[in-house]
Parts: C-alpha cells; sequence; structure tokens
C-alpha cells in the first residue's frame, strides 16, 4: 500500500473528557483547519508490524501518547520514539496529551525492553524520552541511566537522543544522564516566556534554559537541542527572542512546529502559522547560527531527527 495524505481532522479526532475548566483568558475556540495540514500516513503493512514488535514488548511511546500526527509516517519506516518511566506524568501541562496520574512503579525490566525493542527496529538513531517523574527523590535520573546504557549495549554503533523532562532544576541529576555521553540532549522550551503559566504550569523558563546551559558546559561535544510550538497565542517577535535566548545558553538545533490540540480539554490553537512562515522561522534560526533548524507544520522534537543530526554534521 503506498503512503497517503489524509486530513488531519481524522487524525485528531474529539475526546469524551471535559474541558479544562479555564485557559486564562484563551477563547474557547479554534481556527479551521488549513488546508496546508495533511499528515502522510506511510505503508500499512510496516505500521503494523512496527506496532506489534512495540506491543510484544510492553513499550511505551511518545508517537501514540502524545498522539503525535507523524505515527504513520514514522512507523512505516520502522521508527518511534520511546517513552520511559511509565505513562503517567506527575505534571498537567495544558497542551499535552500523556495522562496526568500517580505514577506506578519504575519497571526494572524497562532498560532491557527498550534495547530490545530498538535491537528489534534496527534503529540507527534512537531517541528516548520520558514523562516527568517528579514524586521520585531523584526524578527518574538513574532509570534514565540505566535505559541508555542497555541501549548502547545493545546498539553500540546507533546514535542516542535524550529528550528529558528538567528534573525541577536539580543539576545532578540531568548532569547524570549527560554523564552517560549522549549524541544529543533535548529539553524543549515549549513555548514563550509569558505563556509558561497558561500552557507549562510546573515549569520554569529560565530553569529550562540553564539546564541546556549546564549541560553544554559539561561536556561541550554533547549537540544540545531544544524546541517550541508555534499557535498557543504568542507573537512572531517573541518566538524570535526565545530563539535568541536559546543561542546564548549554547543550544546547537532547534525544532519549531504547530501547535495542534490533541483533544477538546487541551488548549485551543490560536493561528496555524502558514508554511511560509516557519521557512521564514527557519531562516532567522540559521541567521542567528544554529548547526540544524528544523521548521514547519509538523516538525517536532523526534521528526526526522537521525536525518537532521547527520546534515548538521556535514
Amino acid at each position: 500500500m503506498a503512503a497517503q495524505i489524509i486530513s488531519l481532522e481524522s487524525v485528531v479526532s474529539n475526546s469524551s473528557q471535559p474541558p479544562l475548566a479555564s485557559h486564562a483568558g484563551t477563547p474557547l475556540g479554534q481556527p479551521k483547519l488549513p488546508d496546508w495540514l495533511r499528515v502522510k500516513t506511510g505503508k500499512a503493512r510496516q505500521t503494523v508490524e512496527t506496532d506489534a514488535h512495540l506491543k510484544e514488548l510492553g513499550i511505551v511511546t511518545v508517537c501514540e501518547e502524545a498522539r503525535c500526527p507523524n505515527i504513520g509516517e514514522c512507523w512505516s519506516h520502522a521508527t518511534a520514539t520511546f517513552m520511559i518511566c511509565g505513562d503517567k506524568c506527575t505534571r498537567a501541562c495544558a497542551f499535552c496529551n500523556v495522562k496526568t496520574e500517580r505514577p506506578n512503579a519504575l519497571d526494572p525490566t524497562e532498560p532491557q525492553r527498550v534495547a530490545a525493542a530498538a535491537q528489534r527496529l534496527n534503529l540507527k538513531y534512537v531517541v528516548v524520552t520520558s514523562v516527568d517523574r517528579d514524586d521520585l527523590p531523584d526524578g527518574g535520573s538513574a532509570h534514565w541511566v540505566a535505559v541508555m546504557q542497555a541501549v548502547r549495549a545493545a546498539l553500540p554503533e546507533a546514535k542516542l537522543e535524550v529528550l528529558t523532562p528538567d528534573f525541577k532544576g536539580a543539576s545532578q541529576q540531568y548532569l547524570r544522564v549527560a554523564a552517560e555521553r549522549p549524541d544529543v540532549y533535548n529539553h524543549n522550551i515549549e513555548t514563550v516566556p509569558r505563556l509558561y503559566q497558561v500552557a507549562r504550569r510546573g515549569s520554569k523558563y529560565k530553569r529550562s534554559l540553564g539546564l541546556l546551559r549546564e549541560v553544554k558546559a559539561f561536556d561541550p561535544a554533547i549537540k544540545t537541542k531544544s524546541g517550541l510550538m508555534t499557535g498557543l497565542g504568542e507573537s512572531k517577535e517573541e518566538i524570535v527572542e526565545v530563539l535568541h535566548d536559546l543561542k546564548a545558553h549554547g543550544v546547537d538545533f532547534v525544532t519549531m512546529g504547530q501547535y495542534l490540540r490533541p483533544s477538546p480539554r487541551h488548549l485551543p490553537v490560536s493561528r496555524y502559522y502558514h508554511p511560509d512562515e516557519f521557512a521564514e522561522l527557519k531562516h532567522i534560526g540559521e541567521s542567528l547560527g544554529f548547526a540544524m533548524v528544523a521548521s514547519g507544520p509538523f516538525v517536532r522534537s523526534s521528526y526526522h531527527a537521525g536525518e537532521d543530526f547527520h546534515r548538521a554534521q556535514s
């Protein structure tokens, strides 16, 4: 079956959960989906095979939990982003579809299962992320290390990108992860400072910038990466200010993509950026000197991450 292009409306469906009570003045409606928002489904057979491997090993992916619009395309190429430390998050970001509940205990078999999945999919570039585990004294950092070591043992030639939470600003925890020398250390800034209390309660803009700066200072050979969403009510000027801040804090790679509301209980979209606007943001980022800038409606942190990494090295 050849790759298909389908409407996003058939991917992002409504939820039966009640809407959030307040979004600090954000309008309850959202603009109509524009014509350029069409997702690729990929080849059905390979997508089914990828799904079967992941389910057999009990793997959680951010592809499913966050309802990523690129899941069909990525899974059809036997690529997935692993989400560790469970599927329940201790924070409740107003844009994120991951469940906010009391998390279960960490599963000691997860590192080997993730490594086995990466090996089965024959990944040359492995991306691992996690929920926030503010309930744990170390934020889950020791578990992160175990996963990274297992993946490296199973696939010593593969590149490894980690996308971590902020560990509540505890540098000993995120530097413990950095000490495993991932090829890329990613931590998403997500949005502009003005919208943090609306979209990212429990996180702090300066704390996230500090994490990125400290990881780069800890080992300049590690490529640092961050991403932000458009369409939450920010201005272009605010995005450019964030890009300046990221550059000033030593970030190498930047991703920018359109926020897509996963359900009616999440923040509505303020507006949809045109592809030409993403092209302009990409140009601005490149002019600031970032080694890699990915900017487009469907760009996500791990979307084509391997290709972007290798492109930045050439």
